[in-house]
């Protein structure tokens, strides 16, 4: 069971680097984040572990309706066009994804399943990342990657304490805080979050 999960959260990672709409990518990682929390829950054996995964839960919440807030509040005159079509973005992804798979030695994990996954979420965060112009997608290409890590901190053998899990819980949400702040402020300041109108700015 937790095999399939496993390639939902694969299947939403790779849905984020080629869906065009915000608001639909949003909804992807939310769910993503939901079946992280989902899947710590179900490995729960303690009340601190239920304490964790609720902590995940929350934080997907939290999350989604930030990055929907930005959706409302930065709403563009006009889609911006990402650097690549959907196609070429889904190459690029898979491709990345295969090939640090294969150059990655084995991270430690529970499960090689599990380490190719967090593999997998690394490489569509960092796809999303680069081959989208808007700032939003930037944003969530590295909501994308900290959902990978958060796999990765579920999937260890031997589980970490519960001030350690909600330590990396909330570094995690600061960074997407970070990024969606910057996010607000270059649409407050240049009136777009197209990407590729800003590198002819020189100080």
């Amino acid at each position: 069971m937790i095999s399939f999960w496993l390639w939902v959260l694969v299947v939403l990672g790779f849905g984020v680097v080629v869906v065009r709409h915000r608001s639909l990518a949003v909804g992807l990682v939310t769910v993503q984040a939901l079946v992280l929390a989902g899947i710590a829950l179900d490995k729960a054996a303690t009340t601190n572990d239920i304490v964790a995964a609720a902590a995940l839960g929350c934080r997907a919440v939290a999350l989604a309706a930030l990055l929907l807030w930005l959706v409302a509040r930065t709403r563009e005159s006009q889609p911006i066009r990402a650097g690549a079509d959907p196609l070429a973005r889904a190459a690029a992804g898979l491709a990345l994804a295969l090939a640090v798979t294969w150059l990655v030695p084995r991270l430690g994990l529970a499960s090689r399943d599990a380490e190719r996954t967090v593999i997998a979420l690394l490489a569509f965060g960092l796809a999303t990342a680069a081959l989208r112009r808007a700032t939003l997608f930037q944003v969530l290409g590295v909501v994308l990657a900290e959902n990978g890590l958060a796999l990765a901190a579920l999937e260890l053998p031997r589980a970490p304490a519960l001030v350690i899990e909600l330590g990396v819980t909330l570094d995690l949400t600061l960074i997407a805080l970070v990024a969606a702040a910057f996010h607000n402020w270059i649409f407050t300041e240049f009136g777009t979050a197209d990407t590729s109108l800003m590198r002819g700015l020189r100080d």
